[in-house]
């Protein structure tokens, strides 16, 4: 009877496990080997094509445009991950202290993480375009008077904002459930060590116990602020005079429009590394400082 159950169990783990393989490797292992082929070729997008060995990763390097956009995006991907996870936070210590309609906050914090990235862009657009300008005239203040996505410097800063904004509900949320995994008995304990102000609590009871929670949100957070792509689309598209083209943007406004299949192929294989290193290294630095707390 139980080898029976054994074999029962085997057959609908496999009906289970085998459609979601085929799908895994048709939707998202076999286009990965099929850009790493045209990774070295002269591919359009259409027509034939000719390999041409390593020659395409070998222009990335001699590429400026290919370099601004590198440059942008670890800028970008940076300052937004530090200001994203400060944010979340501050916002997650505050709602989960003992505090009137905390659920209700809660609910009004995720609602950005739920609205579309594209949805959320054509809105501050329109913000930045027409309403800030509005509020600037009025206050005789020069520097808000136009739009900062048509400014070279300060472009950035708009997809910054709108990337915290939308991105702070999610790591709020984490944040709140690593807190809450903290027992109010090592709060008690450090009272009598001495600890008593906020600050003291939070540096050497909370911070040590949530840190796990910490080194989640820093790499998720990375990752995807290196794969901006939807703010950048909806906002900039790239501009003005390329400042804002994040890597994501370069390989599909390129590669899908312009003709430049195979040698963004070589790019986007070569940023698919460098995100998997980064990552692998957040986890490991951030790993041995989870010991030594």
């Amino acid at each position: 009877m139980a080898k029976k159950q054994l074999i029962g169990g085997n057959r609908t783990f496999l009906a289970m496990t085998i459609p979601v393989l085929i799908l895994f490797f048709c939707f998202n292992t076999l286009p990965l080997i099929q850009g790493f082929i045209y990774s070295f070729t002269n591919y359009r997008g259409f027509g034939n094509y000719d390999f041409v060995g390593l020659r395409n990763y070998l222009d990335l390097f001699k590429d400026g445009r290919v370099g601004r956009s590198y440059l942008f995006t670890f800028k970008l991907a940076i300052v937004s991950t530090i200001l994203v996870n400060v944010l979340s936070m501050v916002l997650a210590i505050g709602l989960n202290n003992k505090i009137k309609y905390k659920s209700g906050l809660r609910a009004i914090y995720f609602i950005p993480n739920v609205l579309g990235g594209l949805v959320v862009g054509y809105i501050f657009q329109f913000f930045f375009t027409y309403v800030l300008p509005a509020i600037g005239k009025e206050l005789g203040l020069a520097s808000l008077s136009s739009s900062l996505l048509s400014n070279v410097g300060a472009a950035w800063i708009a997809i910054v904002i709108v990337c915290a904004w939308q991105s702070t509900a999610m790591n709020t949320i984490i944040y709140i459930s690593g807190l809450q995994t903290v027992p109010e008995d090592v709060y008690e304990a450090g009272s009598i060590d001495g600890i008593t102000s906020g600050w003291q609590k939070f540096k050497h009871l909370t911070l040590p116990l949530i840190f796990p929670f910490i080194t989640i949100n820093l790499v998720l957070c990375m990752k995807n602020f290196l794969m901006v792509f939807d703010q950048i689309m909806s906002l900039t598209k790239g501009g003005p005079a390329q400042s804002t083209e994040s890597i994501s943007y370069l390989i599909y406004n390129n590669g899908m429009a312009g003709s430049e299949f195979g040698f963004q192929s070589a790019n986007a294989f070569v940023f698919f590394v460098l995100i998997v290193v980064i990552s692998v290294l957040q986890i490991k630095f951030l790993g041995k400082k989870e010991e030594q707390l």
